[in-house]
């Protein structure tokens, strides 16, 4: 059964609908040029009403410096930090000793040979990701509806469940999950009404997609 990883949620009642809808993972977002950046307090306070109902919370970064590691898990204590940056296999078992937790690390894809460099991180990580890569200047590494031929991932095999990512939206996803075969899949924009504007009816209808691929 594939599930769900709902991506830059930033108020309370988009929380509770991707928990209501039986999201499996909150992504929130710590990096200053997204439009869906948190402080670790404002995460905190998010987060609180679902800690320890079954659900995992991500902190999402790029290249994250040890005191942004240390802050996050001294405030929002998240289950999992993702990476996606440009962290090399040896800064993200870095990361993961010093926070005592697992690690997403994201790749942007355009081609099987993005696909291949996962490979490097396969035994260091808790999930890897596959994202679309951005259109070239993009300040974002993630989060801007680009998309890329999933069919890059049809038969691949990692350690690790993987999550595709990029462009998804709750009329495409079951598509997306056909074609490439990804146990985990994760939205951002696709259920948002505006940048950074996550729509709680978008959040459901994704997840109720989701269930049904």
């Amino acid at each position: 059964m594939t599930t769900a990883k709902i991506c830059g949620l930033s108020t309370p009642e988009t929380v509770k609908a991707a928990f209501d809808g039986g999201a499996a993972f909150l992504g929130f977002i710590f990096f200053e040029k997204s439009p869906r950046n948190l402080t670790p307090e404002t995460a905190a306070r998010l987060v609180e009403p679902v800690r320890g109902r079954g659900v995992k919370t991500v902190a999402v970064t790029v290249d994250p410096d040890d005191a942004l590691v240390d802050r996050l898990m001294a405030t929002m204590r998240p289950d999992l930090i993702q990476v996606h940056g440009k962290e090399t296999p040896s800064r993200v078992r870095e990361i993961a000793a010093r926070a005592g937790v697992g690690v997403i690390k994201a790749f942007s894809v355009s081609s099987a040979s993005d696909v291949d460099q996962a490979r490097a991180f396969d035994t260091v990580v808790e999930h890897l990701m596959f994202d679309a890569k951005p259109v070239e200047g993009s300040a974002l590494p993630g989060g801007t509806g680009a998309r890329f031929d999933w069919e890059l991932l049809a038969g691949r095999r990692f350690s690790r469940p993987h999550f595709l990512a990029g462009g998804l939206d709750p009329w495409n996803v079951g598509a997306a999950v056909k074609a490439s075969g990804a146990p985990l899949v994760d939205v951002s924009s696709g259920v948002e009404r505006g940048p950074g504007l996550k729509d709680p009816a978008l959040i459901t209808a994704f997840l109720d997609a989701v269930k049904r691929a």
